[in-house]
């Protein structure tokens, strides 16, 4: 048994002011700021920050978000969800992040993955022939320097390290590390063989889909002989005070932001249909607190996982709306999951 936790993540999705005008990519960032300093106040146990190089978003560096972040909260852990390592330097990842933990007296933690879009590696440098070869030889890199002592390590994505130490150490020898998966099995079995837990991004269909790959990580583990962590999931959502308004406030922003990704990989339009199918029966949490709760208690115990991250930001959504849905989250949704499953879920 574990203890449940939760959490929110966000790309920095530029909202929309109170008249509907969006606003700067800076004002985005001080407004992500700000959204996870109420999450702190309102018992959120994660705020995860992801890494995008488009328009619509605007962090495109979460540990230097995450980094502020600390600076104004107490308690809340400060993750980035995900830190694209495949276009990174593992040496550079791991001193960021271990400088965010000791600003945040060791809340920090790094999810790592190859990312849902590509623009980072044109962007830096890399060449997308490589990019299995790029994340493979990366985590390989990164694992060994979170043993925190001198590292030799020789690949062909970037320069020899011969007895290279790493700094700054962290304060506790341990910082907390996640691969995030979307649907890869290899993905899945190389958490398990870096001893890694897993993060599932579920962003649509049925959650329970997924469960072959929760079985899958925790058999590879013990082949490998690790241990088998708890799991995490993240998916989308939005929630307001009732159904209608949360469905309103979400669906026209989410529909622009799923067309623009849809004409990038050759999906058709989004319908409402398909819209209000995914709400109903897959894996978009839209609606009051109690919807948004029964929905979430449902995905947490069929598939056993110990967290759940909610995509509470997907589009334009206003920002004075995005405040009021960390806030119910916070004070209403995650109370009322953890009443409806207990304090613990088990995961077998």
């Amino acid at each position: 048994m574990t203890d449940l936790t939760f959490g929110l993540d966000s790309f920095g999705d530029v909202p929309q002011d109170d008249s509907g005008a969006l606003i700067s990519h800076a004002a985005a960032i001080r407004q992500v700021v700000d959204e996870a300093v109420l999450a702190d106040e309102v018992g959120i146990d994660v705020i995860a920050l992801g890494e995008h190089h488009r328009p619509e978003y605007a962090i495109s560096t979460p540990e230097t978000v995450l980094a502020a972040i600390a600076a104004k909260t107490s308690r809340i852990r400060l993750a980035s969800g995900v830190t694209v390592l495949s276009s990174d330097d593992p040496v550079r990842v791991f001193q960021r992040f271990a400088t965010v933990d000791a600003l945040s007296n060791g809340r920090a933690e790094v999810i790592l993955g190859r990312g849902s879009f590509t623009e980072s590696f044109p962007l830096f440098g890399y060449d997308l022939a490589d990019y299995d070869v790029l994340f493979e030889e990366k985590i390989d890199l990164f694992v060994k320097l979170l043993g925190e002592q001198s590292v030799t390590w020789s690949g062909t994505t970037r320069a020899p390290l011969q007895d290279a130490d790493v700094f700054p150490k962290t304060e506790s020898g341990h910082l907390t590390t996640w691969v995030g998966v979307g649907g890869s099995p290899q993905s899945v079995v190389r958490a398990a063989r870096y001893d890694l837990p897993l993060m599932l991004a579920i962003i649509g269909g049925s959650p329970e889909r997924f469960a072959s790959y929760i079985d899958l990580y925790r058999r590879a583990a013990e082949q490998f002989g690790t241990t088998a962590h708890p799991v995490g999931m993240h998916s989308p959502g939005f929630i307001a005070d009732a159904d209608d308004e949360a469905i309103e406030l979400f669906y026209p922003h989410y529909k622009v932001q799923r067309d623009r990704i849809g004409a990038l990989r050759g999906w058709p339009p989004l319908r409402r249909d398909e819209f209000d199918a995914e709400v109903a029966h897959g894996s978009l949490y839209v609606g009051s607190p109690e919807t948004v709760a029964r929905k979430m208690a449902h995905a947490i115990s069929a598939l056993g996982v110990g967290r759940f991250d909610l995509i509470y930001t997907v589009g334009a959504q206003p920002a004075s709306a995005r405040l009021r849905a960390v806030e119910l989250y916070g004070t209403e949704v995650i109370p009322m999951v953890r009443e409806l499953l207990g304090t613990e879920v088990a995961t077998v």
